[in-house]
């Protein structure tokens, strides 16, 4: 045997200690050898001839079907030498005719081939077609059975390995809306504390409320919609003190909530755009409208802004940091099926709009 062959199985088996491997070889070819030397006992009516044919007989199907799957196959299928692998296959499947007619012929009967009405002591074209085929069909239901398990083997590896790069893209995404979020509010608590306003105590209550949901809720993969929504409240709270009378906030919340869950820091993106590129673009007045409805197990969450007076082409950013709505639809891929979401943005009557219609039941 060539000696890559026996350094490959040594390598994928004995060197790794991995019996139960060879444990599911033994088996497979033990229930094959069983059930092939009372099928052939029963055409032959003679149990002993059936078992002395397949005690020689096994040993090269399974010669042949090792050669084809581990040497074979690797050195020229998957190196798409189709050629070359058709010529080495025959060429084994002769060397194994040869040994197969000799061993038979000398250890148990003259008659190679005792299902022949004839009696068939010489190697004829009618033996080595008909051994020959039979070695094909071993090496074939081997091979297929084989190939069949690897296949299912690595479609389990790749789904293990989409399922934990699934959880760690979610906690970055998740872990890129704190800084940036914080980043803002510390910016107001600067502002009321530059200006020496008594309201920068209540900003930092409103803070440390947020800090809490963020260190503990968004470590869970669902959260109840409850929480999203209050965390939303002292959002908007905050930032009512930022902008005081040149921000109307319109907040509307209907349906039944109980056992409503999302993912963390899913919705406040949403409204947090509204305010970064709304509010802080607009002179004047403004105008933010937030509806949410949960309705047979699906919430309807709409946000709307006041179009920025400056920005007549203005266009609902996306920001290039993965931030804000590109963070909301990369989680959205990653967390929710296809039929669980929908995820609309249009303009209409001077207002940008955002619709997420996303299961919660």
């Amino acid at each position: 045997m060539d000696i890559r062959i026996v350094n490959f199985l040594q390598n994928t088996y004995l060197q790794d200690g991995n019996w139960k491997k060879i444990g599911h070889h033994v088996l497979f070819w033990s229930v094959y050898f069983v059930f092939n030397t009372l099928r052939w006992s029963s055409i032959h009516n003679d149990f002993m001839l059936s078992l002395k044919t397949n005690l020689i007989g096994f040993p090269i199907h399974m010669l042949l079907a090792y050669v084809n799957v581990y040497y074979l196959m690797p050195k020229f299928i998957y190196t798409k030498k189709y050629f070359h692998y058709v010529i080495y296959f025959l060429l084994s499947l002769f060397i194994m005719l040869l040994a197969k007619f000799n061993l038979t012929y000398y250890l148990v009967s003259t008659d190679v081939m005792p299902e022949s009405p004839e009696r068939v002591s010489s190697l004829t074209l009618d033996y080595a077609v008909q051994t020959m085929i039979g070695e094909v069909y071993v090496t074939s239901f081997f091979t297929a059975i084989k190939l069949t398990i690897d296949w299912l083997r690595e479609s389990s590896k790749l789904h293990d390995l989409e399922k934990r790069q699934l959880k760690t893209e979610l906690r970055f995404l998740r872990s890129q809306v704190s800084p940036h979020f914080f980043f803002n509010t510390l910016n107001n608590i600067y502002s009321l504390t530059l200006d020496k306003s008594d309201q920068a105590p209540e900003v930092i209550l409103k803070l440390s409320e947020l800090m809490r949901y963020l260190l503990y809720a968004t470590k869970k993969q669902r959260q109840d919609l409850t929480s999203e929504i209050n965390c939303i409240k002292n959002y908007i709270d905050l930032e009512r003190i930022r902008f005081d009378d040149n921000l109307k906030i319109k907040m509307n919340i209907s349906g039944n909530l109980d056992n409503c869950k999302i993912a963390p820091m899913l919705l406040i993106p949403l409204v947090e755009n509204c305010f970064k590129h709304g509010a802080s673009k607009n002179v004047g007045k403004m105008k933010i409208d937030i509806d949410l409805q949960v309705v047979d197990g699906f919430m309807n969450f709409k946000v709307s802004n006041t179009i920025p007076n400056s920005h007549k082409e203005f266009k609902y950013p996306v920001e290039s940091g993965g931030i804000g709505l590109s963070n909301v639809k990369k989680r959205l891929e990653l967390g929710y099926a296809k039929s669980d979401y929908e995820l609309s943005i249009f303009e209409e009557n001077q207002m940008f709009n955002v619709i997420l219609k996303l299961k919660v039941i």
